[in-house]
């Protein structure tokens, strides 16, 4: 990894813009991102068709914009510098983003758009055996649940931390774990092993504790995550010790926030569901009630 440190300014509000990057392969993957979700939108509109702009807003604004604001922003500049900036990051790309991704819908708008032959092969991927089981809510979980674990607590963390590509394969996974996650939770696209809403709500609700244990354990920690990483970066500004704790603080406040929110998205999500369900189950009560009147009549 190569890091300037002695030419690294102590971290502020204002590094966020002055130390952005623009020039990263993760910054042409959104642009190209979001390009192809705004043309898919405009085609819908162009035939006369509708899309909900909630939807867009979400793939566009905290999706992708969340993802850009921890990766090309001055944030970026930090990642390896301070373990807290790090944390961060981490929230974004694997429990914030990926929400907001799920709430876009990007797989229906492309079913929506695509030809018929490419339809068929991406509803081919979405039903795919690999799909099926790495989609699948409870091994969706243990990967979300294990894979911090196993980052933090062995030697892979402090490799991400001298390897530039293995430090953006990190950033891919947290993405990647995200969305595996949370698409089947609160995800509108038709995706297979999706559970009704009070195991949803079950399982987001299990979530929380390992947030917790993982932020403390953190936090407690007699051992500096990295490795000797971050002394031998010698920033006179910063202090590694006190930097753990402040991360470990932001893993466990940031994921029972999140987690807690979830929570209530799906309940709310829930109510609307049940909502519909009843609007539908009356109009066939009506439907039945008034062939029977008909029939009443005619006889």
């Amino acid at each position: 990894m190569n890091l300037a440190a002695d030419s690294l300014p102590p971290f502020s509000v204002s590094s966020f813009f002055t130390e952005a990057s623009l020039d990263s392969w993760l910054a042409v993957a959104l642009v190209l991102a979001a390009g192809l979700y705004l043309y898919g939108v405009h085609r819908l509109r162009v035939r006369g068709d509708s899309w909900p702009v909630v939807r867009t807003i979400a793939f566009i604004g905290p999706g992708l914009g969340g993802i850009a604001a921890v990766t090309v922003s001055g944030l970026h500049a930090y990642d390896t510098a301070m373990l807290s900036v790090h944390m961060i990051q981490h929230m974004v790309l694997s429990m914030v983003a990926p929400i907001f991704l799920a709430l876009g819908a990007p797989v229906t708008l492309a079913l929506r758009t695509l030809p018929q032959r490419a339809r068929k092969v991406l509803l081919a991927v979405v039903h795919s055996r690999i799909v099926r089981v790495y989609s699948y809510p409870l091994v969706a979980f243990a990967i979300f649940v294990v894979n911090p674990f196993a980052l933090y607590f062995t030697g892979l963390y402090e490799m991400s931390l001298r390897s530039d590509l293995i430090h953006e394969v990190v950033h891919a996974h947290f993405i990647a774990t995200g969305c595996v996650f949370f698409w089947p939770l609160v995800g509108h696209d038709p995706l297979p092993n999706r559970w009704q809403y009070p195991a949803r709500a079950l399982l987001m609700l299990l979530s929380v504790p390992f947030h917790t244990v993982l932020g403390l354990t953190i936090m407690q920690s007699k051992t500096l995550l990295g490795g000797d990483w971050y002394p031998e970066l010698n920033l006179s500004w910063a202090d590694p010790w006190a930097d753990q704790v402040t991360a470990g603080g932001i893993l466990w406040a940031g994921g029972e926030f999140v987690s807690v929110t979830m929570l209530a998205v799906l309940v709310v999500q829930w109510v609307k569901q049940s909502e519909r369900e009843a609007r539908r189950v009356d109009r066939e009560l009506d439907r039945q009630e008034a062939r029977q009147r008909a029939a009443e009549t005619t006889s």
